[in-house]
């Protein structure tokens, strides 16, 4: 196939001396998308990337059988207030998932539906709390994939909004005080009241009472403090305790505080320290029999639960009721006691497998174990907030949709309380977790997904993350069923940078050690062809966002061993990544440019600066969201240019740039249309011709 020429785009003289290092910049001009040049660019990449698309084959059979696995649906955990239930569903027609409540009767009806909402399905509910009696729901929206989420509240019975919207309330939580009349939420401060630049940040605690303007609103935290901070707020059941948390920016860190609102007015609560400038995550649990239960990884980077009284919820007063396991790391806990020996339900992931055991909630001992349906995904684990002895908890694995399972505390069984509503006919596949050295040695785990049978090299996807305390853990997936199922595999490495080994894992992988993850990486592939899956020539690596950096280093550094590359929605210019999205949050994770020592990190991996003359690189496309408030498409923009320029063989370079979606949820038509061109664009470059 003869190839198009790249678009032109100029390269500019500019370079900044930073910290005494000369930095180039060429392509800075596409940093501004209303920029005519940049418009025209971008433009003539879109007829590109459309001509060389166009001409490739199999985009209709990935088209069609991923949207296919798709009508499986989705289900969600319900959450109950009383016996009023509410959960998510989606049916294998709808494009997003609804929001159902059930009433005490078992009549059940939709109660918020996104494409009711806006039959342009450009609306998502991002998320919703109903107060403490479930008689009303406060819920938050946003438009065109920008999560810039609008507030409002919804009478649960009559299904009519009675208070919103309310705006600048992204990442918003929702706390109710009992009776539904008020409650605390975040808000952002005015663009008015905030240096230019800085909207995205100076978030606030607020008390709002139902009925009343939000110029009524009473400020109960934030003032003064960090920029970037994010805020967590909660309270208990009872309405007598509050909690606030505050995190600079995602630091696996936050300072915790609590108040007494008998002792206390909730205009007016009288915060008293859990912790504060300690580093370790916190969070805190009042329980119906007025114990505190602490979740955390101060001293446990595994994490565990220690329990105290509400009146002395300091760290010299935790005592453990659940200890750190040398292994599996700990992840979710409920609490059921109408029992004449109430548990606690503690949520564990070992080699990012889910299980779940069972412990004496007074003692700690463990006395048992959940049956789970195999070797998955748990999601969180809820009970009824009024006690009880019946749990739910979502779980999912390769090949299993998303279900909702029940345990009873009563009989120790596990049954089915709700599957994905859509039947389909999944392939069948195989999945093997190996483990692998990378190059200091370390231990890696990767989970390989084939074909039963499969034998002898063949195209492969590597996907990684290796950021931010997530874990890759196993998930119903259309796209990776669709890639298996045509004969290619499917590796998934758990990456340091991760959560998958607790939060030295993490940390390993984060700010001076972010190499640690690239070669982390590199080491997968290596192994994926030494054992046999693969060859340089049919390997593939896909990341997004944190993993849209990952792959993007990758190709940098070892464009030898990659023979094509899906970037979706990358950082890429780690020297001005601060300056754009929400990137001022993450200097906690990366590091700053400002500071000298952490610009030396930076700039050492940074792909849009790793770009060479003259080099072969992958195949490569980046896919961006124009609508992304999170990590501006910029890094894609520049990062394609450069590597157009810089590219010396005839293997494409291409940039799939999409409007009115961001960085999140998506209707369902434009995941598969998402989905389809990546696959296909690494079905043709790895040699994929099922």
């Amino acid at each position: 196939m003869t190839r198009q020429p790249y678009p032109p785009a100029s390269r500019d003289e500019l370079v900044e001396d930073l910290h005494g290092t000369p930095v180039p910049d060429p392509y800075r001009w596409l940093e501004d998308p209303d920029d005519p040049a940049a418009k025209t660019w971008l433009a003539e990449e879109e007829a590109l990337f459309a001509a060389e698309m166009g001409v490739l084959p199999g985009r209709e059979a990935f088209k069609a059988r991923i949207a296919e696995l798709l009508r499986s649906g989705s289900i969600g955990a319900p959450v109950w207030r009383g016996e009023r239930g509410f959960f998510m569903r989606r049916t294998p027609e709808q494009e997003h998932a609804v929001l159902y409540t059930v009433a005490p009767d078992g009549t059940e009806r939709a109660l918020l539906d996104p494409m009711a909402l806006d039959p342009t399905g450009l609306t998502t509910l991002d998320s919703w709390q109903p107060d403490k009696e479930g008689r009303l729901l406060a819920y938050q929206i946003s438009v065109g994939g920008d999560e810039e989420s609008s507030l409002y509240v919804i009478d649960v019975v009559l299904g009519e909004r009675i208070e919103g919207p309310i705006d600048r309330c992204r990442y918003s939580p929702v706390a109710w005080l009992p009776g539904g009349e008020a409650f605390y939420y975040v808000r952002r401060l005015p663009a008015t009241e905030v240096p230019e630049g800085e909207e995205q940040f100076h978030r606030r605690v607020y008390l709002h009472r139902i009925g009343t303007s939000t110029e009524e609103d009473v400020l109960i935290f934030g003032d003064g403090m960090e920029k970037t901070n994010y805020y967590g707020v909660a309270v208990s059941r009872d309405g007598r305790w509050l909690q606030i948390s505050a995190s600079r920016g995602t630091a696996p860190r936050n300072d915790l505080w609590v108040a007494d609102l008998v002792a206390s007015s909730p205009e007016s609560p009288e915060l008293v320290v859990v912790q504060e400038d300690v580093d370790a995550q916190s969070a805190v649990h009042f329980g119906r029999d007025g114990r505190l239960y602490v979740f955390t990884d101060r001293d446990a980077p595994r994490g565990r639960i220690c329990v105290t009284d509400p009146s002395t919820p300091q760290f010299e007063h935790w005592r453990d009721l659940i200890p750190q396991d040398p292994e599996a790391v700990l992840s979710d806990f409920a609490i059921l006691d109408d029992l004449d020996r109430p548990v606690m339900l503690v949520g564990w992931t070992r080699h990012a497998i889910s299980e779940i055991s069972v412990h004496d909630l007074v003692t700690g001992e463990r006395v048992g174990e959940v049956p789970t349906p195999g070797l998955g995904t748990i999601g969180g684990i809820s009970e009824r907030p009024e006690g009880g002895h019946e749990a739910w908890f979502g779980y999912t694995d390769n090949t299993t949709p998303p279900t909702i399972q029940r345990y009873d505390a009563r009989t120790g069984e596990t049954t089915l309380w709700a599957s994905s509503p859509g039947a389909v006919e999944v392939p069948a596949v195989e999945t093997e977790q190996v483990t692998y050295r990378s190059a200091d040695g370390s231990e890696v785990h990767m989970l390989v997904i084939s074909k039963p049978g499969a034998e002898g090299p063949r195209p492969t996807i590597l996907y990684g993350y290796g950021g931010f305390g997530i874990s890759m853990t196993p998930g119903y997936s259309a796209s990776i069923l669709s890639w298996v199922e045509a004969g290619g595999a499917y590796a998934i490495a758990q990456l340091r940078g991760g959560g998958e080994q607790g939060e030295e894992w993490h940390r390993a992988g984060m700010l001076a050690n972010k190499q640690n993850v690239y070669d982390d990486l590199h080491a997968a592939a290596e192994h994926l062809i030494a054992t046999g899956v693969t060859t340089t020539s049919q390997l593939a690596i896909s990341g997004g966002s944190n993993g849209g950096l990952l792959v993007g280093a990758a190709l940098t550094q070892r464009p030898d061993l990659y023979a094509a590359v899906v970037c979706s929605a990358p950082l890429l210019d780690m020297v001005r990544y601060e300056l754009f999205g929400l990137g001022a949050t993450w200097n906690v994770e990366y590091g700053s440019a400002e500071k000298p020592d952490e610009f030396a990190w930076l700039y050492a991996y940074s792909p849009y600066h790793r770009v060479r003359e003259g080099v072969s690189y992958p195949a490569t496309l980046f896919t961006v969201f124009q609508s992304d408030t999170r990590v501006h498409p910029l890094h894609a923009w520049k990062m394609c240019a450069a590597l157009q320029h810089a590219q010396s063989s005839d293997r494409p370079i291409l940039l799939r740039n999409e409007t009115e979606v961001g960085h999140g949820a998506r209707a369902v038509s434009k995941t598969v249309e998402l989905a389809a061109d990546q696959l296909t664009f690494l079905a043709h470059h790895t040699g994929l011709t099922s």
